[in-house]
C-alpha cells in the first residue's frame, strides 16, 4: 500500500535518486524520501473550489462532461490555480462550466476526507448575469428545485454535503438573500 497520493513517485526531483518511504517523526505518516540525497517530497493536498448559485428558487447543478464523475451533477467548480484567490476561482469556475457571472456572498465550508488529497472550499455566490447554458466540460446546465434535486445522482461528497447545508441554511433563515 503506498501512501496516498504517493503512486507514480519512485524519484527525486533534485537528484533522480529512488524514493522510499519513512518515518520521519512519531505521529505523522510516512513521507517520501530520497535514498541519495535525503530530499523530502511532501504530498501536500490540491485545492479546489465549489459555487452554489442560487437561480429562479433552485440551484445550479452542471452535468459533467468529464471524469470523474462523467454524466453525474456537481455544483459548478474546480481547481484552484496557484496565485489565484479562492473567489476568483469560483467566479472563473462557474462562467466556465455555465456561462453565469457571479460574485461570492460567502464561504459555506470547507471539506476535507481521509483518503482523498482535495480539499474543498464551497462559495455561497450571487447571479451577476449571463445565460445558462452548459461549458466545455458540462453535457448540460441547470437549475434544480429543492425537491428535484438528483441526490442519487451527485458526482462528490463536497457536493452533496454543500448543496445539503445551503438547504438547510435556507429553511433556518441563515443567511440573507443571495439574489435567487
Amino acid at each position: 500500500m503506498h501512501l496516498l497520493g504517493t503512486e507514480g513517485y519512485r524519484y527525486c526531483p533534485q537528484c533522480g535518486g529512488e524514493l522510499e518511504e519513512r518515518l520521519l517523526k512519531a505521529g505523522e505518516p510516512l513521507r517520501l524520501v530520497c535514498k541519495s540525497c535525503g530530499f523530502v517530497f511532501y504530498i501536500d493536498p490540491k485545492l479546489a473550489v465549489i459555487g452554489l448559485v442560487p437561480l429562479e428558487g433552485g440551484i445550479v447543478l452542471a452535468r459533467r462532461a468529464i471524469d470523474p464523475g462523467y454524466g453525474l451533477w456537481v455544483v459548478p467548480g474546480g481547481f484552484v490555480d496557484a496565485g489565484e484567490p479562492l473567489e476568483e476561482a469560483v467566479v472563473r469556475e462557474t462562467l466556465e462550466e455555465t456561462y453565469l457571472r457571479v460574485e461570492v456572498v460567502r464561504l459555506l465550508n470547507i471539506y476535507s476526507y481521509k483518503d482523498h488529497r482535495t480539499v474543498v472550499a464551497a462559495y455561497l455566490t450571487r447571479h451577476l448575469g449571463g445565460e445558462l447554458a452548459a461549458g466545455d466540460e458540462t453535457l448540460e446546465a441547470r437549475v434544480f428545485a429543492p425537491e428535484e434535486i438528483p441526490w442519487g445522482k451527485i458526482a462528490f461528497s463536497s457536493t452533496r454535503e454543500a448543496v445539503q447545508e445551503y438547504l438547510e441554511l435556507l429553511k433556518t433563515g441563515g443567511f440573507g438573500s443571495c439574489g435567487g
